[in-house]
């Protein structure tokens, strides 16, 4: 992995939180909080100052307006939610270009298994019962917060567990 098992564990105790509050939040109210995107901006505005080069810091806000560009234009379009766009946007930061083809593999994973775990749980009455008030109970759409925070967390725990030693 080029995201260094250094940096990670930097970012892990922060983000966590974060990515677990996303998946939460966007199953009970199909809403991602800006207060989550900003939260998470913030770990890497100062995180990242601490724990990357400063290039590759720098680096990391041009990924950010790229893909909170396509982002826009998906969520325009009627292809994603602007709160998953965004939350999207301020976890490109964090994973370095050269593990995309980890990343992206994994993101899709996490996404098949949090639509299909999600779909059956809401079937479940047990599920429906501890938790009623569920937005994403009742919509046709898909809460991808719930897919998009652990896929960071999942990111982040492998870089920590098994990051090369460089510094991006």
């Amino acid at each position: 992995m080029m995201l260094s098992s250094t940096a990670a564990l930097w970012f892990l105790p922060f983000i966590a939180p974060i990515s677990l509050w996303v998946a939460w939040s966007d199953m009970k109210w199909m809403k991602i909080h800006n207060k989550a995107v900003l939260a998470l901006l913030g770990v890497y505005l100062v995180v990242g100052l601490v724990a990357l080069p400063v290039s590759v810091w720098a680096w990391g806000w041009a990924n950010f307006a790229a893909v909170l560009g396509v982002g826009f234009v998906l969520s325009a379009v009627g292809l994603l939610g602007a709160g998953d766009a965004k939350f999207a946007a301020a976890m490109a930061p964090f994973i370095a270009l050269g593990d995309l083809s980890l990343f992206l593999p994994l993101l899709g994973v996490v996404i098949l298994v949090s639509f299909a775990a999600h779909r059956t749980l809401r079937r479940t009455p047990l599920a429906r019962r501890m938790a009623p008030d569920w937005e994403s109970w009742h919509r046709r759409e898909f809460p991808l917060g719930l897919a998009l925070g652990p896929a960071l967390l999942f990111y982040i725990a492998l870089a920590a567990a098994l990051g090369n030693g460089a510094a991006i």
